[in-house]
This record gives C-alpha cells, sequence and structure tokens, in this order.
C-alpha cells in the first residue's frame, strides 16, 4: 500500500475517534443544546472520567455550567447512570447552596450579605436573608427539582450562602433611594425594571445598570420616570404655603434629599385644622421617596425610629403632639448624620448598627419643637386653615399630582444637576448651624429663586424661630423675663435657680419641665445658650475663688452691640409689628387641597389692602 493510501486511512481512524468521543466539544454543544450533556452515551462517558478522573470531571462539569447546563439534573441523571440512585443523593441545602452559586455575592462595610442575581435580563440587588432572595432561591429549587424545599434546609443553606458572601466575596457599598460615586449622584426609581436615574454635572438620564448597588425594603413604591421641560412652580398648587418664601424653603429642603447625605434639616409644619399639613406632608414624600405607608405615628422608643430609618429614605411623622427630650436628641442626630445601636433581637452581645442621615418631616397643631438644638436644625412653616367651601376630594387632588408629578421631579433633578455643576464655587459670609444644606442649596438656588434670596429667607426663618422656642422653654423665657429691666447679673447656679423661681412663680417652679438642681439649671442653660444669644442675651460660666471655697458662678449680660430693648422683651409685647401675607385660596377634603386660579404672587401691600378677600394680617 502506498504512504498516502496509509494517510488517508490513519485520518479516516483519527477522525472516527473523534466522533466517537462523545464528550469532544461537549461544552460548545451544551451551550446550542441544553440537552446534549444527558445523552446516554455522554452520560457513560461522564461516570467513567468522573471514577478515573476526579479533578478532570469537576472542570467539565464548572464548564457545563458556566455554559448555561443544568447540573444540578445532571448530577442526577449520573448517579441514576452509575447505579447510585437508591443511595442518599444531594440534601436540599446542597442544592440549594448550589443554585446560590448562580447569583454574585458580596458583602457590606458591616458584614451583611447580599447576592446581585440576573431576573429578566436586568441585576437586582438583595440582602441574603431578605424575603426577595429567598424567593428567588425557592423558585429556583422549584425549577431544578419541581419541589419545594424546607424550612430547615432553607436556613441552612443561607447560613453557608452568608457565610460565603461575608468571608470569601467583596465588599461594596449599598445605598437606599439615593447615592454616588465619582461626583456623580444616583436616583433609584425602584421600579420593576430596576432603572435608576444618574445625574452629574452635564443633566440627567436614566439608565438600566447603575454602578452602585440599591436595596429595597418593604414598602418601597417606584417612583415615575422623570421627563424634561417641567417646572418646580407645578407643585406649588399641592402645597398649603403661605408665601413664597416658604415656597422657596419647601424646595430647598427638596432638593437637599435628592442629595446622597446630609444634613437634612427637619421641616415642621404646624397650623390647626383643617390647614392641609397630613396632605403636605404625603405630597412631599409621594415626590422624593414614595412609600405604602408614607406617614406614620411618632416612635414610641429608640428601635423603632431606628428601624424606620433602615427602611425609608425619608421619615414622615403625621400628628404630633409633642416631642419628648429623647426623641428631640434622636432627630438631631439623624438631621445633622450620627450612629444607632440596639441590640439585635434573640443575642446578647451582637448589635445592629445604623449610621446615616435623614431627612424628617413632623406635622402637628401646636409648636412642637421646644428644644433649641433641634429647632437650630429645623425649618418651620405655619399653614394656615382652608375654607370649607374651597375644598375638593381628595381623590382629585392626588389624580392631578400624578399628571405633574414626572415633570416635577425631573425640574428637581435639573436643580441637583445645576447645583452639581455651581457647587465648586459656591462660599457663604457666614455659615449657619447646617452649613452643608446652606452651601447645597445656594448652588441650586437659581433654579427656583433668584440668587441670594435663599439665604435671606433661611436666616430670617431661623430668626423668626428664636421667640417660639425661648417662650416654649420655661428656663429661657425666665432668663429672658429676668434681664428684662437689667443689663447684667452674676451669682451662683443656686442663687440663679432661687432667683428665676422667684421670677416665675410657685405654679410654674414646681412644674415637672422646671430644673429641680442646680446641676439640672445648668445644663438647661447651656442648651438655651445658642438661642438667647441670638436675643442679645450672653450666658458666661466660670469659677470664683480656690480651694475648697471654689464655686461656679454664672455671669448673664447683654452684648454690647446689641441694644437691650431689641429682644428683651417677650414677643407678645412687640403686637405693633405685622406682616401681611397673602393667604392662597386652597379646595380639597379635610387634608386635601388646590389654589384657585386667582391666588396673589406679590408681597406687595399696596397690591393687596389689608381688608381684601385672600389676605389676613399675621402678628
Amino acid at each position: 500500500m502506498s504512504a498516502g493510501g496509509e494517510n488517508l486511512i490513519l485520518a479516516s481512524i483519527e477522525s472516527a475517534e473523534e466522533i466517537v468521543d462523545p464528550l469532544d466539544r461537549l461544552v460548545e454543544r451544551a451551550a446550542e443544546d441544553p440537552g446534549a450533556a444527558f445523552a446516554r452515551d455522554v452520560l457513560e462517558s461522564l461516570c467513567e472520567l468522573k471514577r478515573e478522573d476526579i479533578a478532570a470531571f469537576e472542570t467539565l462539569r464548572a464548564r457545563l455550567k458556566k455554559a448555561g447546563c443544568r447540573v444540578t439534573a445532571l448530577d442526577k441523571a449520573l448517579a441514576e447512570e452509575g447505579g447510585e440512585s437508591s443511595g442518599r443523593g444531594p440534601s436540599q441545602s446542597d442544592v440549594l447552596i448550589e443554585l446560590a452559586a448562580e447569583a454574585s455575592l458580596f458583602h457590606d462595610r458591616e458584614g451583611a450579605g447580599y447576592a446581585d442575581i440576573s431576573i429578566d435580563g436586568h441585576r437586582e440587588t438583595w440582602r441574603i436573608r431578605s424575603k426577595g432572595f429567598r424567593r428567588w432561591l425557592t423558585r429556583r429549587f422549584f425549577e431544578e427539582t419541581s419541589g419545594a424545599p424546607s424550612s430547615e434546609a432553607c436556613q441552612s443553606a443561607l447560613n453557608v450562602i452568608e457565610a460565603q458572601a461575608t468571608f470569601g466575596a467583596q465588599q461594596l457599598d449599598v445605598h437606599l433611594r439615593v447615592g454616588d460615586v465619582q461626583g456623580k449622584l444616583y436616583l433609584d426609581l425602584a421600579d420593576d425594571d430596576w432603572r435608576v436615574v444618574e445625574i452629574d454635572k452635564d443633566g440627567w438620564r436614566i439608565i438600566d445598570d447603575a454602578p452602585i448597588r440599591f436595596r429595597r425594603t418593604p414598602g418601597m413604591q417606584p417612583l415615575p420616570a422623570p421627563v424634561t421641560g417641567g417646572s418646580i412652580d407645578l407643585l406649588r398648587p399641592f402645597l398649603n404655603v403661605g408665601s413664597e418664601s416658604d415656597f422657596i424653603l419647601v424646595v430647598a429642603w427638596a432638593v437637599a434629599v435628592l442629595r446622597n447625605c446630609g444634613p437634612y434639616p427637619v421641616i415642621v409644619l404646624s397650623g390647626e385644622q383643617g390647614s392641609a399639613k397630613s396632605t403636605f406632608s404625603a405630597i412631599l414624600r409621594a415626590l422624593l421617596d414614595p412609600n405604602s405607608a408614607p406617614l406614620r405615628a411618632l416612635s414610641r422608643e429608640d428601635r423603632e425610629l431606628f428601624i424606620a430609618a433602615m427602611n425609608g429614605h425619608v421619615l414622615a411623622f403625621d400628628n404630633v403632639s409633642g416631642l419628648p427630650g429623647w426623641i428631640s436628641d434622636t432627630l438631631c442626630r439623624l438631621a445633622t448624620g450620627g450612629g444607632f445601636a440596639v441590640r439585635q433581637l434573640y443575642t446578647d452581645q451582637d448589635e445592629m448598627l445604623f449610621n446615616a442621615a435623614r431627612p424628617v418631616i413632623l406635622n402637628g397643631i401646636e409648636d412642637i419643637v421646644s428644644r433649641p438644638d433641634l429647632a437650630d436644625r429645623a425649618i418651620f412653616l405655619n399653614l394656615r386653615a382652608i375654607p370649607e367651601e374651597c375644598r375638593k376630594p381628595e381623590k382629585e387632588i392626588w389624580a392631578a399630582f400624578e399628571r405633574v408629578r414626572p415633570q416635577i421631579l425631573g425640574a428637581l433633578l435639573d436643580a441637583v444637576s445645576l447645583g452639581l455643576r455651581r457647587l465648586p464655587a459656591v462660599r457663604l459670609q457666614k455659615l449657619p448651624r447646617m452649613a452643608d444644606f446652606a452651601i447645597w442649596a445656594t448652588a441650586c438656588e437659581p433654579a427656583f429663586c433668584d440668587e441670594g434670596a435663599f439665604c435671606r429667607i433661611y436666616d430670617g426663618n431661623r430668626n423668626e424661630a428664636v421667640d417660639n422656642v425661648i417662650e416654649a422653654d420655661p428656663v429661657g423665657s425666665a432668663v429672658r423675663t429676668l434681664m428684662a429691666n437689667q443689663r447684667e447679673w452674676t451669682g451662683t447656679a443656686t442663687e440663679l435657680l432661687n432667683t428665676l423661681s422667684n421670677e416665675v412663680g410657685e405654679r410654674a417652679s414646681k412644674a415637672k419641665n422646671w430644673p429641680t438642681s442646680p446641676n439640672k439649671l445648668s445644663g438647661r442653660l447651656r442648651r438655651a445658650a445658642t438661642f438667647l444669644r441670638k436675643v442679645g442675651i450672653e450666658l458666661d460660666f466660670g469659677r470664683s475663688g480656690s480651694g475648697r471655697e471654689r464655686t461656679r458662678e454664672i455671669r448673664i449680660f447683654f452684648k454690647e452691640d446689641k441694644a437691650a430693648d431689641l429682644s428683651s422683651q417677650p414677643s407678645a409685647d412687640r403686637s405693633d409689628r405685622t406682616e401681611r401675607v397673602p393667604v392662597t385660596k386652597l379646595v380639597g377634603s379635610k387634608n386635601s387641597f388646590v389654589p384657585s386660579d386667582k391666588s396673589p404672587v406679590d408681597d406687595r401691600d399696596d397690591q393687596f389692602p389689608p381688608e381684601s378677600a385672600g389676605w389676613r394680617t399675621r402678628i
């Protein structure tokens, strides 16, 4: 036989061997045909490979899994092919752990495990202990086995999966509703497709795959897809604001909410029944962070407030009748950012940690904020009652709001983009307590008011709160009364307590909110010092004497650059200072309204006399 004939025969034999080998190009064939790996000859070859070379088998199995092969079903078929069907197969927890490998695991800064899963072509991020991840895992188990896993198997599998995410995966930040990376802000629309809005100096856009991770919480509802071409003025008809200044403060607060970090001022709404405080609060939350339970009662303990902050970007508390001291302190930490730690249930030493700032809305009939430290972090709005003849059903109000909500949101995003562009160049001559908020609002203000107007309005709002807070604090009010007819007072805390007790009378000095010791009086004075300083009264805490005779002294005096008669008298004595403000005619149900089409927008007194319709005199 010639050499050419021999080569032809050898080539034919090699070709036949390649065709005969069932494992040849199995990964490529499985990617095109899901049933390729389940052919009888392939199963026989896989069983033989598993017995003879387990390392090669595991390598091939991993490649088949990446190609889309259902390896759990393949393992079951191999067990039956190898005569192992009568023995014990993989447990349910083992199957669940294997299925969880399809997800991309990671953990956050606190060590909580998360999983990125692909559903219908988009990425979803779920905490491993959440219902969302558990439901996905249960569904995958049913798809693979046509059965349901037991609760014990799920719990065991989740323990292992979370350990893998905590110790064997990367660390990533997880955000709620808003986040940022590399100078860009991201707003989670919370829709079924997990889309987000990307905001930068050049504008904003809706994207499908965000570079950061967002989590979903119970009750969280989707935002509408924002649209361009809208105006912030579209929001005005749905808010019962008494002046243009109040509306500017509301918009400034809204653009701050769309930022990823605080501080966030607490917006405080007060007014009598029928002034639409609840609707005002619900509309603000629906615009920025919609929730199935938009308004809630004030928390009774730190733990409840902590859980609310963990599950919502905006917190709205309805019909607040008073703020205990502990919750005022907690709201201060929420406004400027602070840490919370509570003991985890069913444990002795484990804690649940939270460190962030949250925007807060409070509404009530009375002046509910009495602590100066909280008042210095707040925006105060006084809403007027809506006449019964000027109301409309709440259903109509919300229908009208839903029609313009995408345009309003788009206009707010335009303001945020403008703020990102202007922020590096913004400089303020003086910085208030909420300095970062003031700088951010000033950067955004050309989108909703004249340049420089926000700081002037914000300072005016804070100054108007001084009298109310001092009068609500019996110690601060007593100090101002004491200094009404003198320029300076010096003495010990004990002497001052006796002096102030005599000043307010026996009934007030025996009330529960009156300090019972010199130490408590000193603490109350230090808390009130900020607002007393704004009305010209300074406090100086020092010591006199030496050794055992050394005593603490308190000096109360007026600043030299402040006239004593400017603020030494209570505000009730300054009744000649009046301001005429427009009362927008509003229509709605008990807590719903829309303005009439003839509401004034100019605050000039000569345009609308005091007796004209739609105006009232404010003391």
